[in-house]
């Protein structure tokens, strides 16, 4: 089921995009592979008809998403809340709470010198 819903979603993401990018804007800036409007659809034709595609593929848009993710919310129900309850609790694994490391860094002997 969550295999068919992520399909149709991509397919609707696709489509969408170039549904857009079809139609012209106010000002003749929309027009993208050249020439106007009228050569493909006619003189106002174009308008309506990309509007209702764009307003049904973004309902399908909208509808994938809610049940992407309703699926994913109860697939995972059965798991723990949050990552976090599973962070140990105390603060001193790691040495003092004054003392921190770099990473990697070794531990120097109080009569070294480092040589810079």
């Amino acid at each position: 089921m969550q295999t068919l819903v992520i399909t149709i979603h991509i397919i609707a993401c696709i489509a969408l995009v170039v549904l857009v990018l079809l139609q012209s804007g106010k000002e003749g800036m929309g027009v993208i592979f050249g020439g106007g409007g009228q050569s493909l659809f006619g003189g106002g034709g174009a308008g309506g008809l990309l509007t209702k595609l764009t307003a049904g593929v973004a309902a399908v848009f909208l509808c994938t998403s809610l049940t992407f993710t309703y699926i994913s919310a109860n697939k995972d129900s059965g798991q723990q809340e949050s990552v976090v309850l599973d962070a140990p609790a105390s603060p001193g694994e790691n040495g003092a709470a004054g003392q921190s490391k770099a990473p990697g860094a070794s531990p120097q002997k109080s009569g070294e010198q480092t040589g810079e």
